[in-house]
């Protein structure tokens, strides 16, 4: 199928990026010049991005499902499930290690002197370490089959909807013929749910400006302050893993990451306002298949990446677990944090989209390995709200080249075709697929 031509761009100040980049600043006014307002607005934002969640799992599902009845083969969705996990794998085990140099190079905690025995554990914070505590190492695996088909899409759990999605796709292409009105009517309602998510995005400026008005108004901008080093040390080494790891991969496969970051640009700054990748999944999806990547490809990898391919809060982990021993005192030998990478490679999975998913995820790996005071937590705590923006970024990041990294291991990925629309920097038809579905581009808007 030829390329349809590029819809004409709309003018500079008619973008979505350019008002939620105006709201943005706004909100940060609005929570610094008055704090109480900033404190109310909260319900705006949260709103917002609850609007998106309630598409999420129906779109994941419909995605899914849409993409394996088109396939022509269910061992090519195999192979793509299992190069996916390889590769988030090997993703995850990079950034914890960069992390982890980092941190140790720059050594943010030393000097602080924390007494274990000072820390108190209180309020949300403890909730999360209690719930750190309870969680195994093995929880992902287990959580991934949920107690009701229903329950799963009702309490929006991503990975327990793409369990039944892919089992429900396999069933759908095992049926043959039978299924094909069944995949024609699930491409129509899947049209429909992305013409729900261009009307609802239209909210995004409003959903960015009270998110970051809170934000502001809640914890004030002092709290940047007063554990700066900490803070420019997390945003400096994601910056790091994003130019320099993710810009080497995607070189690899002749894409350049700074036209991707562009081609992205909306996604990103709705995730700076909201402090929720969930917020820009189903965006991201449909213009990574406007890039030409096949339909199955991007229902498997992207909405698995939320939950198994966490490059921001691997870095995270690696950085406040060892800044809490460096800042408590606790001696951590190179022994003991290799110890703690390999707790981290497991605790690090399974927590996208979960409150607190951070909080809990380092309690865990402190809890499991016990040599660094879990009570430490409270060090980080008031800053954490900061840092969830930066560890969305990333992990969007880390997702989006995951997509183009298991196309181009398919043999898939046109690269042509891709840097094309990226030089253009305005959405494309991509190649047909055989599905005969409308691409996604033209859905989401």
């Amino acid at each position: 199928m030829a390329l349809s031509p590029a819809k004409t761009a709309k003018p500079w100040y008619q973008q979505l990026y350019f008002w939620v980049l105006t709201a943005i600043a706004a909100g940060i006014l609005t929570g610094w010049l008055w704090p109480s307002a900033g404190i109310a607005l909260e319900p705006v934002g949260t709103t917002f991005v609850n609007a998106i969640k309630m598409l999420i799992t129906p779109i994941v599902f419909l995605t899914i499902v849409a993409g394996i009845g088109g396939v022509d083969s269910l061992r090519r969705v195999g192979r793509v499930g299992l190069k996916s996990l390889a590769y988030f794998q090997a993703g995850t085990l990079v950034a914890l290690l960069v992390g982890l140099i980092a941190v140790n190079v720059f050594q943010p905690g030393a000097g602080v002197h924390a007494h274990p025995g000072s820390l108190q554990l209180s309020g949300s914070a403890a909730q999360y370490v209690q719930s750190g505590e309870n969680q195994s190492w093995w929880h992902f695996l287990t959580d991934i089959v949920p107690t009701s088909a229903i329950g799963a899409f009702a309490d929006g759990n991503v990975l327990q909807v793409i369990f039944i999605a892919v089992l429900f796709g396999i069933a759908l292409k095992a049926v043959g013929p039978a299924g094909r009105p069944v995949v024609e009517g699930v491409n129509r309602l899947t049209a429909i749910v992305f013409t729900i998510l261009r009307y609802l995005m239209l909210a995004a400026p409003v959903g960015a400006f009270g998110a970051m008005a809170y934000t502001i108004g809640k914890y004030g901008v002092a709290t940047l302050t007063s554990l700066g080093h900490l803070i420019a040390l997390f945003y400096g080494t994601s910056l790091f893993f994003v130019v320099v790891v993710l810009g080497g991969i995607t070189a690899l496969v002749r894409v350049n990451i700074f036209r991707l970051l562009r081609y992205l640009r909306e996604e990103f700054l709705i995730v700076l306002g909201t402090s929720s990748s969930e917020s820009v999944l189903p965006r991201l999806m449909a213009k990574l298949e406007g890039l030409g990547i096949r339909r199955e490809i991007v229902g498997l990898t992207v909405p698995t990446g939320y939950s198994f391919n966490l490059d921001g809060s691997s870095i995270y982990l690696s950085l406040a677990a060892v800044y809490i021993a460096q800042a408590t005192d606790t001696p951590l030998t190179i022994g003991g944090q290799i110890g703690l990478l390999a707790v981290m490679l497991l605790t690090s999975k399974g927590s996208g989209g979960v409150t607190g998913a951070g909080f809990i995820a380092l309690a865990a790996t402190l809890s499991t390995v016990g040599t660094v005071p879990a009570a430490g937590i409270m060090l980080i705590f008031g800053i954490d709200k900061f840092m969830s923006e930066c560890r969305a970024l990333t992990n969007l990041a880390g997702n989006s080249v995951a997509c183009l990294v298991v196309a181009r291991w398919e043999r898939v990925l046109d690269a042509a075709h891709v840097n094309r629309v990226l030089r253009t920097r305005a959405p494309a038809q991509p190649p047909s697929d055989g599905t005969g579905t409308t691409p996604a581009l033209e859905r989401a808007g």
